[in-house]
Order: structure tokens, then C-alpha cells, then sequence
């Protein structure tokens, strides 16, 4: 039995020592090769990955914020030349006719107008764009509310700028088959601009519908204003307050200059 026990002994001390020397001569972690990485791309369906979301979503912001820009400067220019109904039928008549041949005769025909058209075509399609697919992103990356409420001015006020934007948008359907085509004027399309114009607003109607439009639009400019300093990075927190005087300031008196011209109307100054 010694001598079994000194055998089994011996084997594995034998057995232990070679393991040790097998052991000593595996690779170190320097001597290791290198192992290539994979660079994943991202799938259809994938998430993307906070940075980039971050940074598609502050592409949108500024898409939203350029062609807002772009759709206040041509209604303060529309907001001047609806008031040249206060001077009578042959200055607002002769102004809509300046309008459509502007350039002239460098640019043939109607071309300025019509490229002020297809620009501010270009910038509603995309402002809608990156709305809807702003709120859509939002929709995703947080698919159950938060418990805590929202404050009331806050949440009312992106109301306003979702539901509000739709209504603007359909306003600008019918204002331009009503006054610019006039397949949706009682005066026709073969009557002057002038004689469109007093023949909308002289429906109440279709009065309260342009004005409830404008008092969304306002709403809409007002927050439209404040983001958009917000995404271009013009506002912090020093800056604010004045910011938001201005935005109220300045849609008070745009709204109101478009909201002269319908009530003259309606209440017979304008005839």
C-alpha cells in the first residue's frame, strides 16, 4: 500500500509541475494579438444614440426656427400692403398689380412673385416637417407622460403651438382660394382684389374665421418667437424677461395691423 500511495503521489506532483509549466508559457496580455473592432451601424428601427438624437433634434429646432423667420418677414410685408385698403380701391389695386410685376423688366412676367411664393412654400412645408417630426421624436423617446404636472402657462402654451399651427395652416388653404384665386369668393376670380376683400370680410363668417386665425397666429408668434431665440442660442436667462416682451409687443402689434383691415370692413368703414 506505500508503495501504491508514494506512485499516486509522484503522478500527480508530476501532473501539477507541467501544468505549471504550460501555464508559464501562455501569451501575457502584451504579447496578446490585437483584436480588430467592429464599428456597428445603426438599423432602420435601432435607436439612435442620445448624441445623435441630440444632435438631429437641434436640426429640426433650427429648421423650425430659419423657416419661421423667413414666414414673419413676408407678413409684416403683407400686413403693410393690406392696409393700403384705407387709401381706396385704386391704391390697393394698383399695389397687388406692383406685386405681380415686380422686377420687371429684368425678371419677365410674375417671376418675383412667384419666387416669393415657391420660398415661402418651401418654408411652411418645413416648419410643418419639423413640427410633426419633433413631437413625433418626443412621442417616442417618452411614451408614458411624466407623473409630475407640467405648469399650466407651459402646457397651454404648447397647446397652443401644436393645435394652433394646424389651424393656421388650414386658414392659409381657404385664404388663398378665397382672396388670391377667389374660387372660394363670392366676387369670383375675374373681380379685382379689392372687390375680393370687401366681399370676404363682409361675411361674418368668414370674419370670425380669419379672426380667430390670427389670434392662434399671434399665439403661435409669440412662443414661435421665444424658441426660436432659444434654439439659435440669442437668449439665456438674463435675457428672457426682454425677450418675452418683445415677442408679446411685436405679435400684438402684427396681429392687430392684419385685424384693422376686416373689422373697417365689416363695420363699413371700408366699402
Amino acid at each position: 500500500m506505500g508503495l501504491v500511495a508514494a506512485a499516486y503521489h509522484g503522478r500527480v506532483r508530476t501532473a501539477l509541475r507541467e501544468l505549471f509549466h504550460r501555464a508559464s508559457t501562455w501569451p501575457t496580455t502584451r504579447s496578446r494579438p490585437n483584436f480588430v473592432h467592429v464599428v456597428t451601424v445603426t438599423q432602420p428601427g435601432q435607436r439612435r444614440t442620445p448624441k445623435a438624437a441630440k444632435t438631429n433634434s437641434v436640426a429640426k429646432k433650427a429648421i423650425m426656427a430659419v423657416s419661421g423667420i423667413v414666414m414673419v418677414l413676408y407678413l409684416i410685408v403683407h400686413m403693410i400692403g393690406n392696409l393700403k385698403a384705407f387709401s381706396g380701391a385704386e391704391a390697393f389695386n394698383s399695389y397687388s398689380g406692383w406685386i405681380r410685376t415686380v422686377g420687371n423688366p429684368a425678371l419677365p412676367g410674375a417671376t418675383t412673385l412667384w419666387v416669393i411664393r415657391i420660398v415661402l412654400l418651401v418654408a411652411v412645408v418645413a416648419h410643418f416637417w419639423a413640427a410633426i417630426s419633433l413631437w413625433r421624436q418626443a412621442k417616442r423617446a417618452r411614451p408614458q407622460g411624466y407623473v409630475t404636472k407640467k405648469p399650466v402657462a407651459q402646457s397651454y402654451a404648447s397647446r397652443t403651438m401644436r393645435w394652433g399651427g394646424v389651424i393656421v395652416g388650414l386658414f392659409i388653404v381657404y385664404h388663398v382660394l378665397d382672396l388670391t384665386l377667389g374660387v372660394a369668393n363670392p366676387e369670383g376670380y375675374d373681380s379685382t382684389p379689392y372687390e375680393r376683400l370687401v366681399a370676404s370680410f363682409s361675411n361674418p363668417f368668414a370674419t370670425a374665421f380669419y379672426i380667430i386665425a390670427l389670434v392662434l397666429l399671434g399665439m403661435h408668434l409669440r412662443h414661435g418667437i421665444w424658441s426660436a431665440t432659444q434654439t439659435l442660442g440669442q437668449s439665456n436667462k438674463r435675457r428672457e424677461r426682454t425677450v418675452n416682451a418683445f415677442a408679446l409687443v411685436f405679435s400684438v402689434v402684427l396681429i392687430g395691423g392684419f385685424l384693422l383691415t376686416p373689422f373697417a370692413v365689416l363695420f363699413g368703414v371700408i366699402d
